[in-house]
């Protein structure tokens, strides 16, 4: 590290805490953004908008009974929902915010951990939290809840492959892991002529693109790929058993994991904190940020608003079927091209 460790926990809690802070007002969002879209207001009784609605849900979740079934796996029960929401949170520590600034004479880093294998550690911590759906199903001594699980399982460890190959692309023109270095080398402008475009890698790799975005709404359990919870046949999925603040980090879990999906994607694809003035005021850069990242939420939203459920097999089936030989082929390609631009072909 560059800079002291008490220095890098107060970056950590402070960006922690504002993802807590993204995550509950991602509730409003999406119950605003679906309401207009379905000609409804929305929440508005508490507060201006409806802005106290996320505060008003946790109080009421805190008040709750919390039920624990007599059949249970007790230790498992009370364990598992950390596990989804630990490992969303964690995920955060490799995503940069920016470089390097200067705050009262000392050098502070905009971002927990560079780490050389940065992209890896995120993908890694997303896969783990399936873990704590399974256990959570288990646990409950409830066999629709089971059910849920075991889909959650299926559909994880297909598309998490998706996820990972549709990234080889990228790792291949960038020759590296880190997100840093992955932002840097999209800072550098694309010559056509007299036109210069940014060299964002949702330009040279649109494929690879489209593949993460299927693969990460599957990732999340997001509609249409929310098949885990299919409330009408499985009444809730895996989490039918919880309640509280216990079926809160589950909750917490998902909205967190589609922040850090987009916050991911918004790096990797769009250029993360690049942007006009982002070079000379560093907040216009995380600003920027922010907004890419904001426009894969209402994306998550619009998705979720406009198409139906898949059937299961469906859903296998696109994974193996479809996406994955699009994944290998956009490998293939974006190999081939990288032999050519170093002269190694012809």
């Amino acid at each position: 590290m560059d800079q002291p460790l008490w220095l890098s926990f107060i970056v950590a809690f402070l960006i922690m805490n504002v993802l807590l802070g993204g995550m509950a007002y991602m509730t409003w969002f999406e119950r605003k953004v679906l309401a207009r879209m379905q000609d409804r207001l929305g929440p508005t009784r508490t507060g201006p908008a409806g802005l106290l609605q996320p505060i008003a849900d946790g109080i009421k979740l805190l008040g709750k009974e919390d039920l624990i079934p007599a059949a249970a796996d007790k230790p498992v029960f009370f364990f598992a929902p950390l596990v989804i929401f630990v490992t969303a949170i964690v995920s955060v520590a490799v995503i940069p915010f920016g470089g390097q600034i200067d705050v009262f004479g000392t050098d502070v880093n905009l971002y927990i951990a560079d780490l050389n294998v940065g992209a890896l550690f995120l993908l890694a911590f997303g896969s783990i939290g399936v873990y704590g759906i399974i256990l959570g199903a288990y646990a409950s001594a409830n066999r629709f809840s089971l059910l849920g699980g075991l889909r959650a399982a299926a559909q994880v460890i297909s598309y998490e492959l998706i996820l990972g190959l549709s990234l080889v692309g990228v790792f291949l023109l960038t020759q590296s892991l880190s997100l840093r270095d992955i932002l840097d080398a999209q800072r550098a402008n694309l010559s056509f002529g007299v036109l210069e475009i940014p060299n964002w890698y949702i330009i040279t790799q649109p494929l690879a693109f489209i593949l993460y975005l299927i693969a990460a709404v599957a990732e999340t359990n997001r509609a249409p790929f929310d098949l885990p919870e299919a409330e009408t046949e499985l009444v809730s999925g895996f989490h039918t058993e919880y309640s509280a603040f216990r079926f809160s980090f589950y909750f917490l879990g998902e909205y967190i994991n589609m922040i850090i999906i987009s916050l991911f994607a918004s790096t990797i694809f769009l250029g993360g904190t690049d942007g006009p003035g982002a070079d000379t005021y560093w907040g216009l850069g995380i600003l920027w940020l922010l907004a890419k990242t904001v426009f894969f939420l209402f994306f998550y939203i619009w998705l979720r608003a406009t198409l139906p459920r898949f059937r299961y097999d469906q859903l296998m089936g696109i994974a193996w079927k479809v996406l994955l030989p699009f994944a290998l082929l956009n490998i293939a390609f974006t190999a081939f091209a990288r032999l050519i631009a170093n002269g190694q072909v012809f």
